[in-house]
């Protein structure tokens, strides 16, 4: 059973002159357990997509179409209802994790403000949930973290903890919006491991968002390609690498293979540095 559903999804941008079309009859469905990963450089509409069916557009915006989460459409409801959904059946890990903290508050009161609006726990509760939080996540000396500012903080930690964050209320659906874009290439490796370890170990359905098409290999079971707004492909990996029809697509994946080709050959010393 899928867990969201997503039909014929249709955003346009209201202007004086007439709205302009700018997501265009999207569809895709994710199952429990099962990760969607949705593929596309900059303004290709992949994060519009999402932030349409969340309830994270403003009035600025015309949405048609149908969004089923649990057999009830997204589309209809009303901010409030869709701001509960988000806190804790639907969740989200955001690209810049240093901007999603608030620099003037320590990590640990950023933490507990979650559990204080989704649950009825003590200070005490909240604190021991915090701290198992922060070592699921593998970081170190976690009562320690609690006390941090976000600038005290690396990008790295503070993803695994926008992560572990996410996670705390068990969502069904885990949305993950460019998570290992603004990460140092070996904070992004272990990123993604934390992902794959969440597909592994429970049954949450995720979409993962992204300009990466070997970050998306690494976690998706299957590939959407968007440009323009519109759906332009689909299928998994190996089809999207080696039987891509569109164009767009095709590009993508010869930039990939790009750049994977040019660090095969530094490491084998045929390229200067």
């Amino acid at each position: 059973m899928n867990m969201i559903e997503v039909r014929d999804l249709c955003v346009s941008l209201k202007k004086k002159t007439g709205d302009h079309l700018i997501i265009k009859n999207v569809s895709f469905s994710v199952k429990a357990g099962e990760c969607l990963g949705i593929l596309g450089e900059s303004g290709s509409g992949k994060s519009m997509t999402v932030k349409a069916f969340t309830g994270l557009l403003d009035q600025n915006f015309a949405l048609t179409g149908r969004a089923l989460f649990h057999g009830q459409d997204l589309l209809q409801q009303r901010k409030e209802a869709l701001r509960r959904l988000r806190g804790r059946q639907i969740a989200m890990v955001l690209q810049n994790p240093m901007t999603c903290f608030d620099p003037l508050y320590r990590i640990g009161s950023q933490i507990a403000e979650t559990f204080t609006a989704h649950t009825d726990w003590d200070n005490a509760r909240i604190r021991e949930e915090s701290i198992r939080l922060l070592e699921q996540m593998q970081l170190r000396d976690p009562a320690e973290v609690l006390e941090k500012y976000p600038h005290q903080l690396s990008g790295g930690m503070l993803q695994r903890i926008m992560i572990g964050i996410a996670l705390a209320m068990q969502p069904e659906l885990l949305i993950a919006d460019e998570p290992t874009t603004a990460i140092d290439a070996i904070t992004q490796f272990e990123i993604l491991q934390e992902f794959r370890k969440i597909k592994a170990d429970q049954k949450t359905a995720m979409l993962f968002i992204s300009h990466d098409l070997g970050a998306v290999s690494q976690v998706a079971d299957r590939i959407l390609v968007m440009n323009n707004g519109s759906v332009v492909d689909e299928g998994d990996f190996s089809h999207i690498l080696h039987h891509a029809c569109d164009p767009y697509t095709r590009l993508l994946v010869e930039k990939r293979s790009a750049v994977m080709g040019r660090y095969r050959s530094i490491l084998r010393g045929e390229v200067a540095v």
